[in-house]
């Protein structure tokens, strides 16, 4: 510390399998989807975020688009270096630098996530200028984000649905004392989706379209107080191989998502059962918190309210829950030491 602080920039970034928020001088400066498009030919990247996004199942044989990330973790390294280090240039303090700064980083990672993942996520970021990488794991993060004290000796519950995993941890004392993470996210409503749409209607339907009829009108209950309207979807017909159109409404979509919804449910369920009893009392009083993107899904509150019989709060804007977490261990790295893992 001390004379060479400016060169050093700090950033916290919540790298995640469907979008990649990051955090400069505490405001959200990177918000796009994590994904990237590769020019087979010249093996360039031509695209990241959302230029690549509309690129999604559009592309000719050569060009060819990329998820980097698959269930929380590095599925491909180059990429997603890549994808990184282009997030960070976009930065629009960064760019008006004359050379490119140290980084100080904070990212968060699944609390599943092995050894060997950690290193490909510690590596990448490395490569892209980090100096000092702290990690801090996703329950912990969407807790902080969402404004629970961690380091109370009191038990709070945390359920974080993104796109490739959903984090279920009790939290006290700053430390994770049950978790588990399920690969049953986003993805897997989106896959379950499309699945649908080619059993019940014969209509084959993109991965972008099944993720717009997921946000428009997907349901995690048959019966809600304000229904969405029904939506028309259109996609290939697999009987006559023309474009068709039908139109579904919300109650079908909370049948195709049924089974996916239960499997969180369960681990839900295996979670609390593993809890121990002074802290499942403190849950009884303060109820669970639900973060990321997935529980923005409608009725999942109250659906998981029914099964687990405790009061169910979403966070205010549980899209950056996680990121605004890993904001706020970065600017008081000295007071989330315990937390970090360096």
């Amino acid at each position: 510390m001390g004379f060479f602080d400016f060169l050093t920039e700090n950033i916290a970034i919540d790298l995640g399998t469907a979008n990649t928020l990051i955090i400069h001088n505490e405001n959200v400066v990177v918000d796009s989807p994590s994904i990237v498009a590769r020019d087979r030919v010249t093996n360039k990247i031509i695209a990241v975020g959302h230029e690549a996004a509309l690129m999604q199942g559009k592309t000719h044989e050569n060009i060819k688009t990329i998820r980097p990330l698959k269930d929380g973790v590095i599925a491909d390294f180059d990429a997603s270096e890549q994808m990184i280090s282009m997030f960070i240039k976009n930065i629009p303090a960064l760019k008006k630098r004359f050379f490119t700064p140290a980084l100080r980083m904070v990212i968060c990672i699944p609390s599943g996530i092995t050894e060997v993942e950690m290193r490909a996520v510690r590596e990448s970021a490395e490569r892209v200028n980090g100096k000092e990488v702290y990690l801090i794991h996703e329950p912990m993060a969407a807790a902080i984000g969402i404004g629970v004290n961690i380091m109370q000796p009191k038990g709070n519950m945390i359920i974080d649905i993104g796109g490739g995993t959903t984090e279920i941890a009790v939290i006290a004392l700053s430390g994770i004392v049950c978790d588990k993470s399920v690969k049953v996210a986003g993805d897997v409503f989106t896959n379950d989706i499309i699945y649908y749409m080619r059993t019940q209607h014969n209509l084959y339907v993109g991965e972008r379209t099944a993720e717009r009829v997921k946000i428009l009108i997907g349901s995690a209950l048959e019966e809600l107080e304000n229904p969405p309207e029904d939506m028309t979807v259109q996609g290939r017909d697999l009987l006559t191989g023309k474009p068709k159109e039908t139109v579904i409404s919300y109650r079908e979509i909370s049948k195709a998502l049924d089974k996916s919804i239960i499997r969180i449910e369960d681990s839900v369920m295996e979670t609390l059962s593993q809890t121990p009893p002074e802290l499942a009392a403190d849950i009884y009083n303060t109820g669970v918190y639900l973060a990321g993107g997935g529980s923005m899904l409608r009725g999942l509150d109250k659906r998981l309210s029914q099964k687990t019989d405790l009061p169910i709060f979403i966070a205010e804007d549980p899209l950056r829950a996680v990121v605004r977490g890993t904001g706020i261990a970065l600017k008081n790295i000295a007071q989330y030491k315990t937390i970090l893992v360096k």
